[in-house]
């Protein structure tokens, strides 16, 4: 054992009592003084602790890169970063969660675990855990709540990630047991989907427009495409979490608003920071630039059952008339690392970066044209920075280089207010992103899937939907791995998607708050940045 001083043991001890908010700086300072720190040191390292370590209360604002009129509470949809990290992330729970090493955690389950070759999974329910209203979950709940993402009449995103569910049922009032029609040991992540939280059953069904929940926070008001205030759960079965009172979340989908909610002190915190301007931000002695590499990619995704993105060879000219270089360089500014229409980041498991390595080439762009039997080809790009910020000038740069292939892209500016109801899903091709998943299956399910209804593509490769199917039950590591292997070549050599660049999570925060590692599975600490930040002490 360590042997320490009389007074070197008092100052541990003060360190930590400062975490709790059990020392005052005057008392911390003698105690350093004592221990033959200077003043200034002690006063240093004071300031250093007691920022560090979590405490109780504080209220924030926190300004987010989406939000919309039409925005809800109802988690079958739940479509940007306003909503996941608001109502999924704040005001909600789901039975799994991915912590910040990748890894998947038990989160309003107690545990997990598989058996009959990973085709039966059984979850145990934290016990005493309570909704919102004080009412105990129980298993029945977290029924209802994943039967309504399931079913042909289901409009929710999550649909396609509980195809595979055959049965589910609760053993007792903790136990819930699913069935898999094939086996899934990637089944627990999938748990973690921000739509796939628990809520009350009310008859039977999942009441969601109740927005009682079971999360860190609870719902005081929300104005759709304005903001949301919400208070701290006192029940919260995470002991000691929330660390805040109050947060408030406020749609700020205009950039440079964002910039200078943030500046001015309107707002503690900004997603998506302007990466232009961020050498400004990062001049100001109480702002912090955050910086994560997660899975996120920028994507512009052609609905592959409208002409002319019907023909193989259109798409691949397209993906050969892109100049994903200039792009990365001049939009993203070192802030992400080229795509190559694969949405498999390089850091998840079974990743591989399929050949030939898309770039621009003007010679390949004309072939495939020719192929299709065209000269030249004119087509509308919609785009938005709510798309993604940057969005707009890379469109500038697309419709520069693919002039010098045959093809005049006409960049239609759309409205930010809104994107994702009016354009994502509904304009031929368009901007678009996406969070990445933290499991090659979970990707492929909800975005390239046939039935997903997130398939922003529409894309349905016979070939594909066999894999996808197959590899999720294949226990051969070698034998799956090669089957993810041909399903990123078909993406990449016959998909809709055109993945631009991998991107990395740019955000910036008043100095006013603090946080532990951030997660790199979503935005915003993997959305659960109201329940695992506090506001740091003076």
């Amino acid at each position: 054992m360590e042997a320490v001083s009389e007074s070197e043991y008092k100052l541990r001890l003060a360190q930590d009592l400062i975490g709790r908010g059990k020392v005052s700086r005057r008392d911390f300072i003698h105690l350093g003084l004592a221990a033959g720190l200077t003043v200034a040191a002690a006063n240093m390292l004071f300031v250093s602790v007691a920022r560090a370590a979590p405490k109780q209360g504080g209220f924030a604002k926190l300004g987010m890169a989406h939000g919309a009129t039409t925005d809800s509470i109802d988690p079958a949809g739940y479509p940007d970063t306003f909503t996941q990290t608001a109502f999924s992330g704040a005001m909600s729970n789901s039975l799994t969660e991915v912590d910040a090493k990748g890894n998947i955690q038990p989160d309003l389950a107690e545990s997990f675990e598989t058996s009959d070759e990973a085709t039966t999974w059984v979850f145990k329910l934290r016990k005493g855990a309570t909704f919102h209203n004080g009412k105990t979950i129980t298993a029945d709940d977290v029924v209802a709540s994943m039967q309504y993402h399931m079913g042909a009449d289901t409009k929710s995103a999550a649909k396609s990630l509980l195809e595979s569910v055959t049965n589910i049922k609760a053993d007792g009032p903790e136990t819930i047991v699913f069935t898999l029609n094939s086996g899934n040991a990637d089944f627990p992540y999938i748990m973690s989907d921000y739509h796939l939280v628990v809520m009350p059953a009310k008859n039977g069904k999942a009441d969601w427009e109740s927005g009682v929940r079971t999360g860190a926070f609870v719902l005081e008001n929300f104005q759709p495409g304005v903001s949301a205030k919400l208070k701290r759960n006192p029940n919260y079965f995470k002991a000691g979490k929330p660390y805040l009172d109050e947060v408030e979340f406020i749609a700020i989908t205009d950039l440079a608003a964002r910039m200078a909610a943030l500046s001015t002190g309107e707002v503690d915190y900004i997603g998506r920071a302007d990466l232009k301007t961020l050498g400004m931000l990062k001049r100001k002695p109480n702002i912090d630039i955050l910086e994560v590499t997660g899975y996120g990619h920028y994507t512009l995704p052609m609905n592959v059952t409208v002409a002319p993105f019907d023909n193989p060879d259109v798409r691949m000219a397209l993906k050969w008339a892109i100049d994903r270089e200039e792009i990365a360089q001049k939009i993203f500014l070192g802030h992400a690392t080229v795509g190559n229409d694969n949405p498999i980041a390089p850091a998840i498991k079974f990743a591989i970066n399929p050949e030939p390595q898309h770039k621009f080439d003007p010679e390949k762009a004309r072939f495939h044209l020719k192929k299709a039997g065209m000269e030249n080809l004119k087509v509308d790009l919609s785009v938005a920075d709510a798309a993604f910020a940057g969005a707009v000038d890379a469109a500038a740069l697309i419709r520069e280089t693919a002039a010098q292939c045959g093809i005049d892209v006409n960049v239609v500016r759309e409205a930010e207010d809104a994107y994702w109801d009016n354009i994502w899903l509904k304009k031929p091709w368009c901007a678009s992103y996406w969070s990445g998943r933290a499991t090659a299956d979970w990707m492929f399910t909800q975005a390239y899937s046939a039935d997903s209804s997130w398939n922003e593509t529409f894309w349905k490769n016979p070939r594909f939907n066999e894999l996808l199917i197959q590899a999720r039950a294949e226990t051969d590591e070698a034998k799956r791995s090669a089957m993810y292997a041909e399903m990123q070549q078909l993406t990449h050599d016959d998909g809709g998607a055109i993945v631009l660049v991998f991107n990395n999570f740019v955000s910036a925060k008043s100095k006013k708050l603090a946080h532990g590692e951030l997660a790199p599975n979503w935005e915003n600490d993997g959305l659960k940045m109201a329940e695992r930040w506090w506001e740091a002490n003076a």
